[in-house]
């Protein structure tokens, strides 16, 4: 299900990130470093588990899940979430909420494959970001 998502991926475009960052309560300096930084992002899978590792200059960060299960995870700047995937219409969908007092934002993730190219769209409140990968 997940078969498409599998390989390396570069960040190329990016839109809106940084009002989406600011939205679910990610600091200045983090959203500025993140908003900067050319992610990859590698995805794997391992029997039913899915396996995302994204890899920054500065920060690596893996998060694991399965499909069908909610499951808890820290976010690469240090939140404590909770999330639920699953494949709708080929697309990966993730609800995520927050699992620390402070952090009250959730969000929705979905993630889909376009012209050779992994899209991302993120949504929390009212405030969209895209995000555009193309494969290594």
């Amino acid at each position: 299900m997940c078969e498409n998502f599998i390989g390396k991926w570069k960040l190329v475009d990016s839109e809106n990130f940084e009002s989406y960052l600011k939205e679910i309560g990610v600091g200045m300096m983090t959203r500025e470093m993140l908003e900067n930084t050319k992610l990859l992002l590698e995805v794997s899978i391992d029997g039913d588990k899915v396996k995302m590792q994204s890899t920054t200059p500065v920060k690596s960060h893996t998060m694991e899940f399965k499909l069908d299960e909610e499951t808890e995870y820290d976010t690469i700047d240090g939140r404590k979430m909770k999330a639920a995937f699953e494949i709708v219409d080929g697309k990966l969908l993730q609800h995520e909420e927050p699992t620390t007092s402070g952090y009250t934002t959730s969000s929705d993730i979905i993630r889909w494959i376009e012209d050779d190219k992994l899209i991302v769209k993120l949504e929390s409140h009212g405030v969209i970001s895209k995000r555009i990968y193309e494969k290594q």
